[in-house]
Parts: C-alpha cells; structure tokens; sequence
C-alpha cells in the first residue's frame, strides 16, 4: 500500500500561492516534523523547484565580486533616463555566482540533492522565442525523486524526524514544493530496517578572472552518493543500495565591455539503484543517466530615442537514458532560439525570433519523434512520426 503526504507548511495562504516554502537565500532552511508509520517498507521523496527574482536565471549569474566592480562603474556613468545603461545596472543584481543545488536533509544530515534543470519561462531571455512554442518545461515543471529507502533504519523508531530543503547559493528566490512517498507493508504493524554503509564525497571548486566588466567565471562541483540499506518485511528480507554521481560545470564569460555574454554549463547525473533479496537475488536494477546541456550567448546595443536592442542565441535540451531490469529507454528534447528586439523601459518596441524543437522517445516497445518550427510567432512546422512500429 503506498501513502503519500506534503512535507510543506499547511496554511491556507500559502498553499493558495502553489507552494509550501519559499527560500530566500542560501541559509534559509524550511523543515517539517514527520512521525514514518512503523510498518513503511520503501520512502520516495518527491522534490518541485522553480527559481525567481534574483536567481531566476540563476545559471548565468556572475559572482559577488564581479558585480560590485561592474555597480561601480555603472553608476559613474549612468543617466537615470537612459533605457540601455539602466537595463545593464539592473541585470547586474543577479549574482553569487552560478552554483545552485537543492539539499533534502532529515535531522540535519543530508540525504538527497539536485541540480534543477534550467527551465526558462516563457518572458525568459527574449520573450519572442516562446510564442507560440514554450521553453522546455515551463508549463509542466519537472520534479526529481530522492530515493530514501536505505534511510529507514533511521526513521522507523516513532518519533518525529526533520525533513528539511535548503538551497546550496541561492538567494532571492526559490519556491520549493515536496511530496513524500511512502509503501506500507498491509500485513504488518511494524519491519524493521538498518542501514549497512553510507559514503558521501564532495567537490566545488571556482576560478574567476575579470578587468573592468570583462571576464571569465568557471565552476565545477562533484558529488557522489553511495547507501545501503536493508528492510524485513512480510514481503522478505531486502537491501537497497542507492548510488548517485552528480557532475556540473558551469563557464560564464563577458566581452566588449560587458554587453556580450556567454553561457555554457552542463549538468550530468547519473543515479543507480539495486534491490536485492536476502539471498542475494537481484530483485531490481535501475539506471537513470540524464544530462542537461545549455548555452546562451547575448549582446546588447544602444539605440536611438532612448531605447537599446538585444541578439539572442540559445540552445538548451535534456537526454535521459533508463533502464529498469531489461527495459531500456531514451527521450531527447532539445530547443535551439535565436532572435532580436528593441526594447524601452523593459517594453518590447519590436523584434523578430524563431525557435526549432526537436523531440524523440524510444523505449523498446515504440518510438515517437516531432519537430516543431515557430518565426515571428507564426507555427511554420508541426511534423510528429512514429519510427518503429509498436509490439502487440
């Protein structure tokens, strides 16, 4: 039998809004107490993110250092009237860098993460990219599973525990949301659980180089996650082993001055989980392999009457492989963008933008595939195909 319960706050004026905690910065920690039924055999936590304000593009986020140079020299030379230096002193509010990891804890110690993929909503970069196409996942956030099984050795005592989520850098500000997923075993009050080994590792390391409102800014973090568990429940004897290797790298470099950018990070995350019986039987065997590429590359040029104009590129896609047991499967979708406009106190004047997207799954059994074409707002290809027939 499976339960699940909300781990967020349940007030009715927070749950109105379409989350449970909103994160101001990165020791902003929301925790909820959770008293585990005794007789849990298999705990699932279920994580939604979205990122806003100062971080909503938090991927391209220069480091605090960088941006006090960059203030610095801005005011000194910023005319409250004038449209295009006022819009580049505004973009550099975002910073503290380009680091950003969801931590799931309980009791303090931590237990999952992830790096979120880098949705961009639909105002997003230029906002002429996304009509009538929408970036990837803007309309449907994904959400990420922490599994916590090899945890219950921990949690089946009766007592309260701490489920808190923090995010690793952020500031201003993310709401986050958590579902927690939990198998009773139907045929008993109580199982027992232990956990056999636990080894955490973890690397952050960044380089920075600037002069004026050039530079370049890199960082790359590892982290890999390994835990076991074991469950006695009417249903047998099981151990469950968890292992995650998390691989992000993120490069950030301005030109001419500061209004020339580039992005490029990419995010790698490989998650392997195993379920044995007590002898030794594999009972499941799960891999998740997804990556998270994405580049952008934008200038900006003043205009005339006050008004300044932005070039836009970019390319952002997931890949996620799977298999589970002997089933394999493979989805892509990827978006490329490109576009300019005019733009007057945060107005679009005018400008013109189209986005391709190419989408594919194949999981064994049936293949789909579309392409999709949009220019200046106009659907200009919608064509879908099924490549391999599928199995009766």
């Amino acid at each position: 039998m499976e339960f699940s319960g909300r781990l967020g706050r349940t007030s009715p004026e927070v749950g109105d809004e379409g989350y449970w905690f909103r994160i101001q910065n990165e020791s902003d920690i929301h925790s909820r107490g959770v008293r585990i039924p005794q007789n849990t055999y298999r705990a699932v936590v279920e994580i939604y993110v979205s990122f806003h304000g100062d971080d909503e593009f938090w991927y391209s986020n220069p480091p605090d250092s960088y941006l006090k140079v960059a203030n610095d020299d801005e005011a000194q030379h910023v005319n409250p009237s004038d449209s295009y230096a006022n819009m580049n002193k505004v973009t550099m509010g975002r910073g503290h860098g380009a680091y950003r990891e969801v931590l799931v804890m309980i009791d303090g110690n931590l237990v999952g993460s992830v790096v979120p993929f880098p949705v961009i909503f639909t105002g997003g970069i230029n906002p002429l990219f996304w009509e009538p196409v929408v970036s990837i996942g803007a309309f449907d956030l994904p959400s990420y599973d922490a599994e916590l099984t090899p945890y219950l050795g921990l949690l089946l005592d009766g007592k309260v525990h701490s489920f808190s989520l923090r995010v690793a850098d952020g500031i201003s500000f993310w709401l986050v949301d958590a579902n927690l997923h939990l198998w009773l075993d139907a045929g008993s009050e109580e199982v027992l659980a232990g956990i056999a080994f636990s080894s955490p590792e973890f690397s952050l390391e960044r380089e920075l180089k600037f002069a004026g409102l050039d530079g370049k800014f890199q960082i790359e973090a590892e982290r890999e996650t390994k835990i076991c568990g074991w469950v006695s429940s009417t249903a047998g004897n099981f151990t469950t082993s968890v292992s995650q290797k998390l691989k992000f790298k993120n490069s950030i470099k301005f030109y001419n001055n500061g209004t020339r950018k580039l992005v490029k990070q990419k995010v790698k995350d490989k998650i392997e989980v195993r379920i044995e019986s007590g002898t030794g039987h594999r009972i499941l065997h799960t891999k998740t392999k997804r990556t998270y590429p994405l580049k952008i590359t934008t200038e900006t040029l003043p205009g005339g009457n006050n008004t300044y104009s932005m070039i836009a590129r970019v390319k952002n896609s997931v890949k996620e492989k799977k298999t589970v047991g002997g089933a394999k499967s493979t989805l892509q979708n990827s978006q490329k963008s490109s576009g300019w406009m005019s733009v007057k106190d945060h107005e679009v004047l005018s400008g013109g933008a189209s986005t391709e997207q190419n989408y594919s799954y194949e999981d064994g059994l049936e293949c789909y595939s579309r392409v999709v074409e949009a220019e200046n707002g106009t659907l200009l290809k919608d064509a879908a195909r099924i490549l391999c027939a599928t199995s009766s």
